[in-house]
């Protein structure tokens, strides 16, 4: 199984791009107001090191949707442990060059890995948000705000990674 390295520097840019969208001409105004920000507020940022960590950060998060959202990496999980399997010998290693030959491209499509982004924003990014919001006292436009964005941007870097990570 090769895994496709560049694919996850590829999707870390999602979040930015997307971001810069979102938080701009989209809602940008909206999400400003819920949080009490102004433009001049926000110009004293170092926007450097912010991009810098929000891209690191990205890359975790792509590398957290190749298991979420490819199925065969279930498969290499279970037999990873087996003896020989990391030095590609053995009766586990066989099976599972033997798996991906007959099953590797099942449920492998950007639209499949979308699926799967929108239920990692629905089921994991939406209650984290929801949570936290309740406990700072924000509003639910607040929450409908950031959790669509991480929703949206989810399912395009779970596609991505999906149709292209192996």
């Amino acid at each position: 199984m090769e895994m496709n390295f560049y694919i996850f520097f590829l999707a870390a840019l999602v979040p930015l791009v997307i971001g810069f969208v979102w938080y701009g001409p989209l809602f940008g105004n909206a999400w400003m107001k819920e949080l009490g920000f102004t433009k001049e507020s926000l110009a004293g940022q170092n926007r450097v090191l912010t991009l810098t960590l929000s891209y690191v950060f990205s890359l975790f998060i792509a590398m957290f949707l190749l298991p979420a959202t490819i199925h065969q990496m279930g498969v290499y999980s279970s037999l990873a442990g087996e003896p020989g399997f990391a030095e590609s010998t053995g009766e586990a290693f066989t099976y599972f060059q033997d798996f991906l030959l007959n099953y590797g491209d099942r449920f492998r499509t950007f639209k499949h890995g979308a699926l799967h982004g929108i239920l990692s924003g629905l089921f994991l990014a939406l209650p984290v948000i929801a949570i936290i919001a309740m406990f700072e006292r924000k509003s639910l436009k607040y929450i409908a705000i950031n959790a669509g964005y991480w929703i949206v941007t989810l399912a395009i870097m779970g596609g991505l990674v999906c149709q292209f990570g192996m």
